[in-house]
Formats: structure tokens, C-alpha cells, sequence
């Protein structure tokens, strides 16, 4: 797995392109203005902050996998550190999803996937004004979000633990549109493309869709495949670590890759 991995790194490195080499506006001020935006902001600080405390904490917590390529629930005990290194997006895709949730102005977002809180953090802090809806499958790493939620002083997260499978749907019901959805866990083929489905009734033309770790596994690149194929999908931009996908009326059909 990992030679395959590093293969599809080299590969997306070789055939991917710069804001220079896009062809679509939307695309060239997606990338302009957000993908290369490199300027530090007061809120990545703040919530890196949080991150280095989580960095250290020797909390032992059971930890329960409900299947990142698994259909068995795992109990494992770890300490809050080790997931904190291990399981924790990076500094830099945590701060490239709060400007794309920026960028998007979203009412509504939506995070399968909480883990200890960072991202979701950012997530909060981008579009303060929105409302937003994060899933953990684990209650006692959802207990230690809970608490960074609470730290950081985020009023607008609800936090909802249990399967996505179960969770999800109810939750797709009770909206009337979706502007903001980023689905961050369970990592297998069919279970992504049941997301993506459960989605399509609600997106509109201004919703974006993130994948993440679209070249996780050969499952997770035949799921984005399909995806980026679909009729309602006008817009995809792969940036390797996650996929973008949009719904523009009238829209040129278009499949991008991005180097970041």
C-alpha cells in the first residue's frame, strides 16, 4: 500500500498544475485566492495553540475505530498525544480547509469525521456565523473535542457521536440545502459513495463537497472516480490529499488537479 501510495504522489506531482495552468476563472480564483494563500491568520494561531496542548497530554482515552477500511468495531486504548500526532490533519490542510469554508460562505457545514476537534475548530472559526454539524464515532475522542470546543469558546458546533451510517441520513433530512459538506472518515469505496448519494437531493449551486484521502486505498480512487463522473458533478479539483467537487449551473464540465 504504501509503494502504491507513494507512486500516486509522484504521479499526481507530475500531472498536476498551478493556478497558471487552469483554464477556468472560477478555478484560477479558487486557486488564486485560496489553495496558494499562504498568509498566516490570528485563528490558525489560536487553535495551533490548541493543538500543541493536545501534543502533550498523556490522557489514556479508548479509542473506538467503527472502520477506516474495517466493517469491525476496534477498541484500542492510546493516549490523547498519539492520536493528536498521528490522526490529526496537518497545520497546513487544517488551515486550507478553513479558507475553502471561508471562501465558500456557508449557513450550514457539515464534518463526518470530528476526531480530537482541530479541524472542526477551524472549520467553526472560518464562517463563525454558520451553523455546523460534526459526527464522531468514537464518544470518548468526542469527549476530548467536546472540551477543545469549550477551550476555544465555539458556540456554533454540534457535536453528534455515533455510525455515520446511522447518524447521517437524519441529519441530511432536517436540512432544507447543503452548502458545506466535509466527509473525513470511513475510508472505504462503498460507504463514500453513499455519502456523496445521500447528498446529491440537497446540494445546490454554490455547494462544495470535500473528500478526503481520495488515494487512501484502490476503493477510495475508484469512489472519487465515480464521483467526479457523475451527471450532477460540473466541477472537480483533486488536490491529492482531498477532492473538491461543485455543482455549477452551466459550467464547461471540467476535472482538475492542483499540485499544493
Amino acid at each position: 500500500m504504501a509503494f502504491t501510495f507513494i507512486k500516486d504522489y509522484l504521479l499526481h506531482r507530475l500531472t498536476a498544475k498551478t493556478r497558471h495552468g487552469t483554464h477556468s476563472p472560477f478555478v484560477y480564483k479558487l486557486a488564486d485566492e485560496v489553495i496558494y494563500n499562504k498568509r498566516q491568520l490570528e485563528d490558525y494561531h489560536v487553535i495551533e495553540a490548541q493543538r500543541k496542548r493536545l501534543m502533550q497530554d498523556d490522557a489514556m482515552i479508548q479509542v473506538t475505530d467503527l472502520g477506516a477500511g474495517s466493517h469491525l468495531n476496534k477498541d484500542r486504548t492510546k493516549k490523547v498525544k498519539q492520536i493528536a500526532k498521528n490522526a490529526l490533519k496537518s497545520p497546513a490542510l487544517a488551515q486550507l480547509i478553513y479558507r475553502l469554508a471561508k471562501f465558500n460562505k456557508p449557513g450550514l457545514i457539515i464534518e463526518l469525521g470530528t476526531c480530537l476537534g482541530i479541524t472542526t475548530s477551524y472549520l467553526s472559526k472560518a464562517v463563525p456565523s454558520a451553523r455546523v454539524i460534526t459526527i464522531e464515532g468514537c464518544p470518548q475522542t468526542a469527549a476530548v473535542a467536546r472540551q477543545n470546543f469549550d477551550d476555544l469558546k465555539l458556540a456554533n458546533i454540534r457535536l453528534e457521536v455515533g455510525n455515520f451510517d446511522h447518524l447521517l441520513p437524519g441529519i441530511l433530512d432536517e436540512q432544507e440545502q447543503l452548502d458545506f459538506v466535509y466527509i473525513d472518515g470511513n475510508h472505504r469505496k462503498d460507504a463514500t459513495l453513499n455519502y456523496f448519494k445521500w447528498c446529491l437531493p440537497k446540494v445546490h449551486e454554490n455547494t462544495m463537497l470535500i473528500f478526503d484521502d481520495i488515494y487512501w486505498s484502490a476503493g477510495m480512487k475508484e469512489a472519487w472516480s465515480e464521483i467526479k463522473a457523475h451527471p450532477q458533478v460540473t466541477v472537480t479539483v483533486d488536490l491529492f490529499w482531498i477532492g473538491l467537487v461543485f455543482f455549477k449551473k452551466g459550467q464547461v464540465r471540467q476535472d482538475f488537479k492542483l499540485r499544493v
